[in-house]
């Protein structure tokens, strides 16, 4: 699947003295600048008729022609999977994500993942990079995300990501009391021993951080709201175990259970048998990338945080073992 662009523009006199790569960009803003690069590099995009290098100074007054094929970005298998589509339109999807489905095709998940959907449900995906997935959700984390349907929107998209006006809010449920709200500024990279974990690391990590309020306090546990101000791998799940208070169910930052005194065996089972981090991306709000209104979405928590939740409420209604 192919999808052409043509496009003529003068070169500006304000731009005179401008690298052709810079004036590009303000011109055709809808694509990136590495993009663009390439597309000069590749004969794609001239100037006067003639291939230029994207270093080349302008003078004002040339002719820009851009004659380019968007080409399928990957090998990967269009797949009838169920989405849960919260909103869609000409330029993005948002995707209400069910815990345990992985996002990306990687080693160990060649296909059956949200991205083999995703081509399914909008076969011109083939031609935005990653099939317009602009931000991800691990596995076993629930709800909302943003995909691009166009190159437009995804650079839109990538541009509100790098200038942190995409807001993004969590529902968490730590283990411990939570005295209060706060922030963790700590910087995450990869953990020095364990491949497959992420870390605070004060040397080497990239800046990460994470806005944190209570909710609701239960006898041993927290539903906190969590607020991204990065997106770094793990963020949330390395930053909550970080100040001592891990998520339940986090299989690899979780750490022991934390169960109240003499709570009831239902309650006991729940907490040791949750088969997930309990994390949600509750909330989502961005600028839509064609017309720049503001749009903001809502999805209900899962199941299985809602009946933990219930469990926790009930044994802090009963007031522990003092009450009994």
């Amino acid at each position: 699947m192919t999808d052409r662009l043509a496009l003529d523009i003068e070169v500006p006199a304000h731009l005179a003295g401008h690298r052709l790569d810079q004036a590009a960009a303000e011109l055709i803003p809808d694509y990136s600048r590495a993009r663009l690069q390439t597309w000069i590099k590749g004969g794609q995009l001239t100037v006067d008729g003639r291939t230029a290098r994207p270093r080349d100074k302008l003078f004002g007054g040339e002719q820009l022609r851009l004659s380019a094929e968007l080409e399928a970005r990957g090998e990967w298998l269009a797949q009838p999977i169920d989405l849960n589509i919260a909103y869609e339109d000409d330029s993005l999807l948002v995707i209400d994500k069910p815990p345990g489905l992985v996002v990306h095709p990687a080693a160990g998940n060649p296909d059956g993942t949200l991205l083999n959907g995703l081509l399914h449900h909008c076969p011109q995906l083939e031609t935005v990079p990653r099939a317009g997935i602009v931000h991800r959700l691990d596995k076993d984390t629930s709800g909302l995300m943003v995909v691009a349907k166009t190159l437009p929107a995804q650079t839109a998209l990538v541009a509100q990501l790098k200038a942190r006006t995409v807001s993004r809010q969590y529902d968490a449920i730590a283990q411990g009391v939570v005295t209060g709200g706060g922030t963790v500024d700590a910087p995450i990279g990869r953990h020095r021993q364990n491949r497959l974990k992420m870390a605070v690391l004060e040397l080497g990590g990239k800046e990460a951080i994470t806005h944190y309020r209570v909710q609701e306090r239960f006898r041993a546990h927290t539903l906190l709201r969590c607020k991204l101000e990065t997106g770094r791998t793990h963020q949330i799940r390395v930053h909550m175990a970080h100040i001592r208070h891990p998520l339940v169910g986090d299989p690899l930052y979780g750490g022991r259970v934390k169960l109240p005194p003499e709570a009831s065996p239902e309650l006991v089972e729940a907490l040791q048998q949750f088969p997930r981090q309990a994390l949600h991306a509750a909330e989502l709000a961005l600028q839509h990338p064609k017309t720049g209104g503001e749009l903001h979405w809502r999805a209900p928590m899962p199941a299985d945080m809602l009946r933990l939740l219930g469990l926790l409420r009930a044994d802090s209604e009963d007031g522990g073992p003092e009450a009994r």
